[in-house]
């Protein structure tokens, strides 16, 4: 009797072990296979949040104990092709379309440089600034609304229209004469065009790489350096040949060939993430980690341009040579080629942020401690060129790479595009700040500098913050 009393209750122990076990495997896991958090996961489903920045809700992994793996990696790594003809085909749209949309905004210092001497040269810099401050402004803030969209209804229609209006802007400006046909024609409908192009472009890239993403969003970034070597040298020549109407006519013919591969290969793999909706959502900006990225990339976005639309008035204000004050631009984009690619790579193995630090850190260095100091001197502009298009060419290229590794890759375009909306104000007041500044001290460009100078400091302590958030003061961890 004892033996049977015995076994009963073996028996009953057995099955509530077992009855625990079912319920355990019923409850639904997270990606670290713990049910409680489940709940919390819901919650987030739409904005694409993924409590980045709660201690409790994800845990950093050691490097030394185990393989870094970035945050939406753990969710869907297997998933993601890393690679193969479907995957590199859109790499190859998106650098056609970024040489397009990116090899505009890389030139605009060429065309800062011909209007101020030719059909705007009544108007201060500032005026003339403001400009390219707008298109800018727009090529980044109309992310607010594409990115959600891209995210729900893909890249095609968004990316013809910008064909249309890319196109359309440049067959424009080739009959613009006052300062107020040049905001319509290349601000306003040329900075939507670049905003319909150049969101899908870097966003299609997130739906096929995850591990390699940083050197596949480098390799398509490329465009727009190639881009900014290319056009400033064309237009160069073709000015004083066919005039400026012609030349900038010629530009759109090259836009249309180039945007007609983007629309052809640009698609995205992975489905809507349910629940998505068009509209913007700036919950995400209670990722604390996020918002410091934000107003670092603001800071850094607020600075880049200036070298970019003053560095050949810089040059011809210091006696350099014509033909060489035009093609300083081209030497800066050249080296922003390698500076897009190299850190791409780097970045996949040392850590994105901890990349993107060292870049900004480069411009940083570049703009107060060479432009600063040099005056007319010919091979400081080189330098300060080759060393500042590296450095810029990075922090293009490894922001798409850094906003990536904060969020799922399906709700992409949302975060980004929400970003820039915030960025762009930088974009839009860059340009005009530097150019009163530069009116204001009688055409010397010391204080312009310092301002880039200090733009990038901001953005470097932004930057600096949100990695030891994450990891700590630990040099050598991988984020």
């Amino acid at each position: 009797m004892s033996q049977l009393m015995s076994n009963g209750r073996l028996g009953r122990e057995a099955h509530d072990e077992t009855s625990n076990l079912s319920h355990t495997e019923l409850a639904p896991l997270d990606v670290n296979g713990d049910p409680r958090r489940h709940a919390d996961s819901d919650r987030n489903t739409q904005s694409g949040y993924n409590g980045a920045t709660t201690p409790d809700r994800e845990e950093i992994p050691s490097a030394s104990t185990k393989p870094h793996r970035y945050p939406f990696e753990s969710q869907s790594e297997d998933t993601f092709p890393e690679g193969g003809l479907r995957a590199w085909l859109v790499v190859l749209g998106s650098f056609s379309g970024m040489l397009a949309s990116f090899g505009l905004m890389n030139t605009v210092g060429t065309f800062q440089a011909y209007l101020s001497t030719h059909q705007l040269v009544n108007e201060s810099p500032s005026a003339v600034g403001w400009i390219f401050g707008i298109y800018i402004f727009l090529a980044f803030g109309c992310g607010l609304q594409i990115g959600p969209i891209f995210d729900r209804k893909g890249p095609r229609w968004l990316v013809v229209g910008g064909t249309v209006c890319l196109v359309v802007s440049m067959i424009g400006v080739s009959q613009s004469t006052r300062f107020w046909h040049f905001i319509l024609t290349f601000s306003i409908l040329g900075g939507v065009g670049t905003s319909l192009i150049f969101t899908p472009a870097v966003g299609a890239i997130a739906h096929f790489f995850s591990r390699r993403r940083g050197a596949a969003t480098g390799l398509a970034a490329t465009g727009g350096s190639f881009g900014g070597i290319i056009f400033p040298l064309a237009l160069q020549a073709l000015f004083p040949k066919v005039g400026f109407a012609w030349s900038v006519r010629i530009l759109a013919l090259i836009f249309l060939i180039l945007l007609i591969i983007a629309n052809l290969l640009i698609r995205t793999r992975l489905p809507p993430k349910v629940g998505s909706n068009v509209w913007p959502d700036f919950r995400i900006f209670g990722d604390v980690t996020f918002a410091l990225t934000t107003a670092g990339v603001f800071f850094i976005e607020w600075g880049l341009f200036v070298p970019l639309s003053f560095i050949s008035s810089y040059a011809l204000a210091n006696g350099v040579d014509e033909a060489f004050s035009y093609q300083l631009l081209a030497i800066l984009n050249a080296s922003s080629v390698f500076g897009r690619v190299v850190p791409g790579y780097v970045a996949d193995r040392l850590g994105r942020f901890n990349t993107m630090i060292m870049a900004v850190a480069l411009c940083l260095i570049s703009t107060l401690g060479i432009w600063l100091n040099i005056g007319g001197n010919v091979a400081g502009l080189c330098a300060f060129a080759v060393l500042f298009g590296f450095g810029s060419g990075s922090n293009i290229s490894l922001t798409p790479v850094c906003v990536g590794q904060l969020c799922d890759p399906e709700v992409f375009g949302r975060w980004y595009g929400t970003m820039y909306t915030i960025v762009s104000i930088g974009c839009l007041t860059g340009i005009p700040i530097a150019g009163e500044i530069l009116a204001r001290n009688e055409g010397d460009f010391w204080g312009l500098i310092v301002f880039t100078g200090l733009s990038y400091a901001a953005g470097l302590m932004c930057f600096t913050t949100a990695r030891i958030l994450k990891v700590g003061w630990k040099l050598t961890a991988v984020y």
